[in-house]
């Protein structure tokens, strides 16, 4: 009860010393305010990045390998000339690696035409990618129906003029309705929609099925060469449940490099591109990005705790008298050393609330304005306010260690 009568009576002083120089006050507030503003802002924009990239990475399989003629990834000596003069994914290494794999659950070939115009009475929608996939596109690829179906076993055989498409063709091609039933013309034929696909939205690398229409791939064959480098030919295999994609792509190394007939000093001629490759590079970028808003924030930080102890110096310098008469009534030096510091902590945590209140109207500003969802989750306000009371502490310590140390006739004379 005495701690909590002490922490109380030291609250209200700190908070009467505070009232009584605002601009000073306001000016302290500064420092500490850019700086934590800096600091969660980072955080927040770098997880708001990583949630919305992995939201994307998520949607191409957390166990599925992509095999291509280019990486994903290139360094700064990227020898685009030796990738140039693969060869694309065909259908024979497709067949292949349906009779030969151990390790897939699902082996996709897939194609896809870009930029295509589709009409359907006077409504029209444009920038549409029509893509054309095997069978298996399904167990290969995550996504979810809001109405129809996917390809019987036997559309797929048969290339039937049937499709899939996503949200915003059945919205723009059908307004009030899915579309279901009824037909539509792309690549010269008509197909008959069974399908549409959920809602997903823009995310920031693009991969969204709201624009695309989905044929069966032996449907495709009989309107385009379904081989050629200009349609992005690809293999996408979805490993086992309960194997690591490290074993799924061994097996595909290997099998690959067999059906390729390559010799053991022969490069490969295909690239093995799966989810975890952008992972690592995501967590690289973000790494870099934390450490460089955590510096920028730290000097704002900084140059604020040098102005908090300079202001607390000087309230010492100020309350000098009225410290020599608490002490010689009776105040214990802890009592003292307790009233300055918490001042200071509550001047720093006044600045990190008032920095996280500014992120906080940032997040809604930018989700107004370009519908972004931003991530502010409680790590970063915890890490906001555990920052404030740390250099309260740190900046606070000397002069309220000075101030305890008073002797009580000097200070009551120094008025």
């Amino acid at each position: 009860m005495i701690f909590l009568k002490l922490l109380r009576e030291s609250f209200l002083f700190a908070f009467d010393a505070l009232r009584q120089n605002k601009l000073r006050t306001l000016l302290s507030l500064l420092g500490v305010t850019i700086g934590i503003f800096t600091i969660i802002a980072v955080f927040s924009a770098v997880d708001t990045l990583r949630n919305n990239l992995q939201q994307s990475v998520n949607k191409l399989g957390s166990n599925s390998i992509y095999i291509q003629k280019w990486p994903w990834i290139g360094g700064e000596d990227f020898p685009w000339w030796k990738y140039l003069q693969r060869p694309v994914p065909n259908l024979r290494d497709f067949a292949e690696l349906q009779r030969r794999s151990q390790t897939a659950y699902g082996i996709s070939y897939e194609v896809s035409v870009d930029g295509r115009t589709v009409k359907y009475g006077s409504n029209t929608i444009q920038g549409v990618s029509i893509s054309a996939a095997s069978q298996d596109h399904d167990k290969t690829w995550n996504f979810d129906f809001a109405g129809g179906r996917y390809f019987t076993d036997m559309e797929s055989k048969t290339g039937a003029p049937v499709a899939l498409i996503g949200a915003d063709v059945a919205d723009n091609l059908f307004p009030g309705g899915n579309g279901l039933g009824k037909k539509i013309k792309i690549m010269g034929r008509f197909v008959t929609v069974i399908g549409v696909f959920s809602k997903e939205g823009d995310d920031i690398l693009g991969i969204s099925d709201d624009k695309v229409i989905l044929v069966p791939l032996n449907f495709a064959r009989n309107v385009i060469d379904i081989q050629n480098d200009k349609y992005n030919p690809q293999i996408v295999v979805k490993g086992k449940e309960g194997l690591t994609d490290v074993e799924v792509e061994s097996e595909l190394k290997g099998l690959m490099r067999s059906i390729h007939r390559l010799q053991p000093q022969q490069e490969d001629n295909f690239s093995l591109n799966k989810t975890t490759i952008l992972s690592n590079q995501l967590d690289t970028l973000f790494a870099v990005v934390n450490i460089a808003g955590i510096i920028i924030g730290s000097f704002s930080i900084l140059v604020g705790g040098f102005g908090i102890a300079n202001i607390m110096f000087v309230s010492v310098k100020e309350r000098t008298p009225i410290i020599g008469i608490q002490k010689s009534l009776g105040a214990k030096n802890y009592f003292i050393l307790l009233q300055f510091l918490i001042e200071a902590i509550v001047l720093c945590l006044l600045g990190g609330i008032i920095g996280l209140g500014l992120v906080y109207l940032g997040t809604l500003a930018i989700k107004a304005i370009i519908g972004m969802k931003i991530v502010l989750d409680m790590k970063n306000i915890i890490v906001g306010i555990g920052t404030s009371v740390a250099i309260g502490i740190i900046s606070g310590i000397v002069p309220a260690y000075f101030a305890s140390r008073l002797d009580p006739v000097e200070a009551i004379r120094s008025n």
